[in-house]
This record gives C-alpha cells, structure tokens and sequence, in this order.
C-alpha cells in the first residue's frame, strides 16, 4: 500500500463546512483508493493531519496527477490557512480489521 500524510490548519469558523465538504468525496470513484482519515490533534484542536492511503504508488499517483483529484485538492485548499506539508510513501505496515490486509 501507499499513500500521504498532510499536516494542515484549517481557517477559523468553517470546520463545519469542511467536514461535510471532505464526507461529500467519500462517494467519489477513483482506482486504487482504500480511505482517507482526517485527524484534529487533542492537544492542538487547530493541528490536522490528512492519511490517504491507496492500495499501490501507481494508482496514488494516477490519482493525483488526475483533473478530478485536483478540483477535489482546490476544494480542500480553500478551508486551509495555508499550503499543507505533504509526506508521501510506502505503508510498512497494517493491522486491524480495517486494514486491506
């Protein structure tokens, strides 16, 4: 598996609408894609992560080099205070019952 870690700050008064804008991609079909989770930090409740994990490098990166993803990266973007940090890489690891293993 392969994916992203984004570290972001969302603006001021529109989490709301960020959460629902984020849960409307959710129906989205795209190739290789497993999930995505959103985390808020419990000792920074402004400090966000962003895991999107794909089932290959292949399809993480079909996605991301495709003009739906980026209309879908610009409607992330405009709830953001700034640019995120990407991190992208190989999943050594997965366990759980929800882990595509």
């Amino acid at each position: 598996m392969y994916g992203t870690i984004a570290r972001f700050w969302i603006r001021p008064g529109v989490k709301d609408e960020f959460i629902k804008t984020m849960d409307s991609f959710g129906d989205a079909v795209i190739a290789g894609w497993v999930a995505d989770y959103y985390f808020q930090l419990d000792n920074d409740s402004e400090e966000c992560y962003l895991v999107a994990i794909f089932q290959d490098k292949q399809s993480y990166q079909s996605n991301a080099n495709s003009a739906e993803q980026h209309k879908r990266y610009l409607a992330f973007r405009s709830f953001l205070i700034d640019d995120p940090e990407w991190h992208d890489g190989f999943i050594l690891s997965a366990t759980g019952p929800g882990s595509g293993k």
